[in-house]
């Protein structure tokens, strides 16, 4: 039998890091995910709701790659009261060939970190208008510290602004993002006020009751909602009927823009809501168009149904990405890489 290699967290963060190589590598996952036969069975997830606690199982293949991951990642989000941090975990990674571990990946959660905030990064690279200078973080944990150092990565970030229920909790946030990243951080009272003017919002808590109110948005934001990953947890509240309007309308470049709208980047929704991971059929029913920011649980419903089985309509929505002329064509293909 061969050795199997166990490398822990203080190992792995020497290896891993949050920075461009990272993000592009998240970025070819998802367009193998849209161009390949990539295996993914729906995520297994158990509830322990008398201590706020959910465990998660993931694996993936992609083919022609030598090995394959499966993740353990528990998150039990009392556990700051007992000094403890809400997330944590291992990874396995086995053969493609014989099935057989090869090494053993102690993380403690911080591979998930990484890759949670790199896709937001991603969504962003892609969804976010070019100029988007400032952003809009709705908690203070660590996911929202990542997902504001990743953002700084694509987009030229210069303000940012950080809203949390524990008012402490975001001024202690601003005042270490402020210095880690050197630019201008504070923390805001209201969550509407923090998204007012933002080019980019991301919301990075696990509540189940709505912090962002579609009604704020304004004309050519990007929201990415990454901390919505079960059922149960909503951060999100959809529009009003009165609200309800395209934030940005697909027309030719030579014309104006519809008034109380602005033009798409480059053909491109900018309201980042769910659509990127629903089928077709939702996608065309919606008012608004849409995309998506990293949740895990809009996948969990149609990504293990293969294209051609069943539904015509049913076939995940990450398929069209690679055809010419799509929205998020450039996800795939040279663009991606």
């Amino acid at each position: 039998m061969p050795d199997i290699r166990i490398l822990t967290e203080a190992e792995l963060r020497e290896f891993v890091s949050l920075d461009l190589q990272t993000i592009a590598a998240v970025e070819d996952a998802f367009a193998a995910l849209a161009t390949k036969p990539v295996a993914m069975p729906p995520i297994m997830r158990l509830d322990i709701p008398e201590h706020r606690g959910e465990v998660d199982v993931k694996t993936a293949y992609v083919p022609g790659l030598s090995g394959f991951a499966i993740k353990v990642s528990p998150g039990f989000f009392d556990n700051p009261k007992l000094g403890l941090p809400s997330v944590n975990g291992l990874m396995m990674l086995l053969s493609s060939t014989t099935g057989l571990v090869e090494a053993l990946f102690l993380d403690n959660g911080y591979l998930t970190d990484v890759r949670t905030a790199a896709a937001g990064a991603v969504a962003a690279k892609h969804l976010a208008r070019p100029d988007a200078d400032t952003a809009a973080i709705l908690g203070a944990g660590v996911q929202a510290r990542l997902q504001l150092k990743a953002l700084t990565l694509v987009r030229p970030i210069r303000e940012a602004r950080i809203w949390a229920r524990d008012p402490a909790k975001a001024q202690a946030a601003a005042r270490e993002l402020a210095q880690e990243l050197g630019i201008a951080v504070t923390a805001s009272a209201d969550a509407r006020s923090a998204v007012a003017g933002a080019g980019v919002i991301v919301t990075t808590t696990p509540s189940e009751t709505p912090i962002l109110s579609a009604d704020w948005l304004e004309p050519g934001q990007h929201v990415t909602a990454m901390g919505s990953d079960a059922e149960h947890k909503n951060e999100t509240r959809p529009p009003s009927d009165r609200a309800r309007r395209p934030l940005c309308r697909r027309q030719p470049e030579a014309d104006p823009p519809a008034r109380g709208t602005a033009p798409c980047h480059r053909r491109r929704p900018v309201f980042a809501g769910h659509a990127l991971y629903r089928t077709r059929r939702h996608r065309r029913r919606q008012g608004a168009r849409a995309s998506v920011g990293g949740g895990d649980h809009h996948r969990r419903s149609h990504r293990h149904r293969r294209p051609g089985h069943g539904d015509r309509h049913a076939r995940p929505f990450p398929r069209a990405l690679g055809r010419p002329g799509h929205p998020f064509h450039n996800l795939t293909g040279k663009a991606a890489r």
